[in-house]
């Protein structure tokens, strides 16, 4: 009798070969999230000639099964193309499905590995032609199979009765919670925007579903479709009017060819939401502030939006899904990379294509930035009464222009903590700068008239009068706002610093008729910085150190020099004559350098005080007159904080108080200013 441990041991059912590092990049480190994976499992079903893919959680969660009543594999097929890593099937089947002659999604391989990255436990159980063969393959022991450099062989598996039926079920168990956790409303939502199979015919004709849970994958799904105000189409309509929100406005982009010798096109869509966070703000669907591409209606890149060099701001507001199936051709090398959601980036098919999407975007966004504005004055009209009258008030010609920035204002994104008052100060600055803009205009109608009736040019110059008197509100209000912040830097004995940057950034606090330098203004000025390559020096010729608090230059060339003290200090005059007198003479000799006049140079002193004057008596008969006598060599004067913001006050509230024909549009930006505030 033959010794039993001497016969032939059987050769295991299953075998699979794979080196370690392709298991690593191309399975377990290559995908990071379980829609990720579970979309190659429904690209496999759909190759399979599949009419319905199902997803189901089982086990409170611990276990994710996909099922799919495709054609199922024989134990053959399980070896040679399962468990064949980098299996090329459109090399080995032809380049579409054999029952409904659908072109593979497939392309590479290595999908299937993607498994591996959210399970440590693989159960496959395929039937085909009514025989049912399983396997399980478990990670740790495959991986530790790659070490020994020894073959991996799967586990044959028998095959439960409900899943012995037509088709392939993958069980995914032993889950890495943080890559598998996801919701089953998140799975619909993510697998809806993944493949372009929502509208498809029925499963008896060709047809195929995607279910989760035993609920269908439908473009109730899309997320972003519900966020549209405005799509772009490639061809012809490609979206059912009854996915899209009932007030869409729909565009057609006719071009969409690429290449015509090569008949390459492209088709889908791209649309843009109301605001930004409407595309953000999804926490299953997750950001679809993207583009995807889809070539053989799942993705194959994602983000091209990025790639187009479109910097304007129509882009911030862009989602959609072009269909570019030249990107995936048989007969043409594969531009992908192994996780399908980049492209090769300079092959003629991607630059083709980008060429063609920017052309579209920078129609789009001018389409849009045209009619955007008209969807948004509505909701301004109704939330702010006032602007509509300010609008109706316009002249008939101008009306339309208002109505197009008021709502482009009431269409920019803005952060939700502070959208109300920036929106406020948005319009507030957006109706003077109309204002403003009316102002020029009526200028040069004035200029053009060349035979007007008399009624006709008293009516053009009360409209500048009301124009004018409009722009000097603004003017006004924000210098009595200016005039109240100094004081309230002053009552705090802020320092010099502080005190410097606000009057250098408001001259006119010392003098109505500064506005801005004509030579230009410097604060905290070096004497060796005035003029670079020229030092200052004194009467000796010696150098001279030290900053100047503000250096300003007036149109007709007089130069100031402005020096601060604090409000608590109190300075005597022949102290501040010294320091006065170094920077007139540093300021002179720089300008004698320059061969420049050094005549009009004037020195005043901000002080919290009346400058001390000891000697007064001695050499005037009044405080006043001595320190006049002090300063009179270097120009100088000085004024108190408190008579500066009572002048300044004094004088702008009494114009703003005054001028009646600005009350109307006073009124309408202090209501703004309460609805900021509200």
């Amino acid at each position: 009798m033959a010794d039993a441990s001497a016969e032939p041991k059987k050769a295991p059912a299953y075998t699979m070969t794979v080196d370690l590092s392709i298991i690593e990049s191309l399975g377990i480190n290559l995908y990071s999230n379980a829609a990720a994976v579970l979309s190659e499992l429904v690209a496999n079903a759909h190759d399979a000639d599949a009419s319905r893919v199902t997803i189901s959680w089982k086990q409170q969660g611990e276990l994710i099964v996909v099922t799919d009543n495709g054609v199922g594999m024989s134990a053959e097929e399980l070896n040679e193309r399962f468990l064949k890593v980098g299996y090329k099937k459109r090399h080995q089947e032809g380049g579409s499905s054999n029952r409904w002659t659908r072109p593979y999604m497939g392309r590479k391989g290595i999908g299937k590995l993607s498994v591996f990255s959210i399970a440590e436990t693989v159960t496959v159980y395929s039937t085909k032609d009514g025989i049912s063969n399983g396997l399980r393959i478990v990670v740790s022991e495959l991986l530790a199979s790659i070490e020994a450099h020894e073959p991996y062989h799967p586990s044959p598996t028998a095959v439960p009765e409900h899943y012995a039926k037509q088709g392939t079920s993958i069980l995914l168990s032993d889950l890495k919670s943080k890559r598998a956790h996801l919701t089953a409303a998140a799975l619909r939502k993510r697998l809806a925007r993944r493949f372009d199979v929502l509208d498809q015919r029925p499963e008896e004709e060709g047809g195929f579903y995607i279910y989760v849970n035993d609920k269908p994958v439908t473009y109730a799904d899309r997320q972003e479709l519900k966020k549209l105000e405005f799509v772009w189409e490639f061809g012809k309509k490609q979206l059912p009017d009854h996915v899209l929100p009932a007030d869409i406005t729909r565009f057609v982009i006719p071009r969409n060819v690429v290449n015509a010798e090569l008949d390459w096109r492209i088709g889908g869509w791209f649309g843009t939401a109301k605001v930004p966070t409407d595309l953000t703000d999804d926490v299953e669907a997750g950001s679809l502030k993207n583009i995807i591409v889809l070539a053989r209606k799942r993705p194959i890149q994602e983000g091209i939006v990025d790639k187009l060099d479109f910097s304007r701001i129509f882009g911030n507001y862009v989602t959609g899904q072009i269909e570019a199936d030249f990107l995936d051709l048989d007969d043409f090398e594969d531009i992908a990379t192994s996780d399908r959601q980049r492209l090769i980036e300079d092959d003629e098919r991607v630059t083709g294509l980008q060429r063609v999407l920017r052309e579209a975007f920078l129609k789009a966004a001018d389409e849009w930035s045209e009619h955007r504005p008209k969807k948004e004055i509505p909701d301004v009209f109704e939330k702010w009464p006032q602007i509509k009258e300010w609008v109706d008030g316009r002249p008939v010609y101008q009306q339309e222009s208002a109505r197009t920035m008021l709502g482009t204002i009431a269409a920019l994104a803005l952060e939700k903590k502070t959208e109300a008052r920036e929106r406020a100060e948005l319009f507030r600055a957006g109706i003077l700068a109309f204002e403003r803009i009316g102002l020029r205009q009526v200028a040069k109608e004035l200029d053009d008239l060349a035979q007007v009736s008399p009624s006709e040019l008293l009516r053009l110059l009360g409209m500048q009068d009301s124009y004018e008197s409009a722009l000097w509100v603004d003017i006004l209000r924000s210098r009595v706002e200016a005039i109240g912040q100094f004081r309230s830097l002053t009552r705090a004995n802020e320092k010099e610093k502080v005190l410097q940057e606000h009057l250098f950034n408001h001259l006119w606090l010392l003098d109505a008729s500064w506005e801005r330098a004509a030579v230009g203004g410097q604060m905290e000025q070096d004497l060796k910085d005035i003029e670079p390559g020229i030092f200052a020096t004194g009467v000796e010729g010696e150098r001279l150190y030290g900053r100047i608090d503000i250096r300003y230059a007036t149109m007709s060339g007089r130069h100031v020099i402005v020096e601060l003290k604090r409000y608590s200090v109190n300075s005597d005059v022949v102290t501040l004559f010294g320091q006065g007198l170094k920077y007139y003479n540093a300021l002179s000799s720089i300008l004698e350098k320059q061969q420049k006049p050094s005549r009009d140079i004037e020195v005043i002193f901000v002080l919290g005080e009346h400058p001390k004057t000891s000697l007064a008596g001695r050499f005037a008969s009044t405080p006043e007159e001595y320190i006049d006598l002090q300063l009179a060599p270097i120009n100088g004067r000085y004024q108190t904080y408190d008579a500066l913001i009572a002048n300044a006050q004094n004088q702008y509230q009494e114009y703003l108080d005054a001028t009646d024909k600005s009350k109307k549009l006073d009124q309408l930006l202090e209501s703004l200013n309460l609805d900021e505030a509200e």
